[in-house]
């Protein structure tokens, strides 16, 4: 049984509700962005306000090389993103558990009984979803904010974990909502999870 559950996602395909709906099935805790940034900053040593202007945001050195500072000399964005790594491998330690985003696939490689999942899906999914989430939008602005969010995620990724963010190498199962349906890819993931 894998009582470690890791969902990354393209924006728009579903990751968070599926997230959700697998935990309520199995009885696991359900952490996802706002639940990490909340333990980051219990930490102490960053303010809501640094978080919220820094979050998944790479530093604007990226790709110039960066020079080697301790903690508190590095870019906000760095301690950041050190504080929310500490707080995903708090929540894996207690187990029974899904965690949604934060590169947590990567951060909890080395723990055992874990199930590493991305789910992606086709643009035109995607786009619908967020039209429905976002109706004050036009498409043209949904499907940018889209683009725009699935690049600060691919630079991210690269940045902080040195790995292509959607690549199936990273991952134990890969599922595409748009053409399985929510439902079945919450039954697929379950179902692998008792494995």
């Amino acid at each position: 049984m894998r009582n470690i559950i890791t969902i990354s996602r393209q924006f728009g395909a579903g990751g968070s509700t599926i997230g959700r709906e697998v935990a309520k099935r199995l009885g696991y805790y359900y952490c996802d962005k706002d639940m990490i940034v909340r333990a980051a900053l219990e930490s102490g040593s960053l303010t809501p306000q640094e978080v919220s202007r820094y979050d998944e945001k790479v530093p604007r050195e990226f790709g110039f090389g960066q020079s080697l500072f301790d903690f508190y000399n590095k870019p906000l964005d760095e301690r950041l993103f050190n504080a929310q790594r500490d707080a995903v491998r708090k929540v894996a330690e207690k187990g029974n558990c899904v965690i949604v985003g934060r590169n947590a696939n990567i951060i909890l490689k080395e723990f055992d009984r874990t199930l590493h999942v991305f789910i992606g899906a086709s643009e035109h999914f995607r786009l619908k979803r967020m039209m429905e989430k976002m109706p004050d939008f036009s498409e043209e602005k949904v499907l940018e904010n889209l683009h725009s969010v699935d690049r600060t995620r691919i630079k991210y990724c690269k940045y902080y974990t040195h790995t292509e963010f959607g690549n199936a190498d990273y991952y134990d199962l890969c599922l595409k909502s748009s053409a399985l349906g929510i439902d079945n890819c919450v039954d697929l993931i379950c179902r692998t999870a008792e494995l």
